[in-house]
């Protein structure tokens, strides 16, 4: 049990939503590779299945995307463990973390299920005020607005981490000058078919190391709002 969320009796799950379905899965995403132990611990704690449409529930720990509407999916367990997982490499401590893309609300909940202070950013209102109910509902306080994620949130940054949960060709100036020294940005990057998680860091002098993670597929990164 988590004591940051705040789980009513529905979280708990029975069936294919039930601990022993989850256990399989983080024994899953521990064979293919990953190794923290407090995300796996935040992925077996967090009910996905509750972010996800209730004709999906059964499929909520497959490791796999599933569709939540408008074009939207909810990312591949496996891709929210290592984007989280790079956020804390080579000793790096963040505290507070931008999320670009909201979505379902279940990267965010992850990422607050860690203890992380959490700003998310969504362009779909319809998503950001479910995520929001959501978020309510697991009691917690995170810290949500309905923009055009490509610009951030600059008034509240800078952020030891970002996390981009949609593809753009190229990274967005806007969001790499929102990392705070020592940040870790993870987005991935590339055309529809050829994307590649990449991971940032801003050194102290200001410069950007870069890391690849590996291909990946997300839907895209767009401007604009809706709703």
């Amino acid at each position: 049990m988590n004591p940051r969320l705040r789980l009513q009796p529905e979280a708990i799950g029975v069936g294919m939503t039930s601990q022993r379905v989850r256990d399989r899965l983080i024994e899953r995403l521990r064979d293919n590779g990953i190794r923290d132990e407090r995300v796996l611990n935040a992925i077996r704690t967090v009910p996905r299945h509750l972010f996800v449409d209730e004709a999906l529930a059964t499929r909520a720990y497959e490791d796999t995307a599933l569709p939540i509407g408008h074009g939207q999916t909810i990312s591949q367990p496996w891709v929210v463990a290592r984007m989280t997982e790079a956020l804390f490499e080579d000793g790096h401590a963040p505290q507070k973390v931008l999320e670009v893309g909201t979505g379902s609300g279940y990267q965010a909940t992850v990422l607050a299920a860690l203890g992380l202070e959490v700003h998310t950013v969504e362009r779909i209102g319809d998503l950001l005020r479910v995520a929001r109910k959501r978020f309510r509902s697991l009691g917690l306080n995170v810290r949500s607005k309905h923009d055009d994620g490509r610009v951030g949130w600059p008034e509240n940054g800078p952020y030891d981490g970002i996390l981009v949960t949609a593809g753009a060709p190229a990274l967005v100036d806007a969001l790499t000058e929102q990392l705070a020294p020592g940040g870790i940005l993870v987005a991935p990057v590339g055309a529809a078919n050829a994307q590649q998680l990449l991971m940032l860091r801003r050194e102290a002098d200001g410069s950007i190391a870069r890391r690849d993670l590996g291909p990946v597929v997300f839907v895209p990164l767009l401007s604009g709002t809706i709703g």
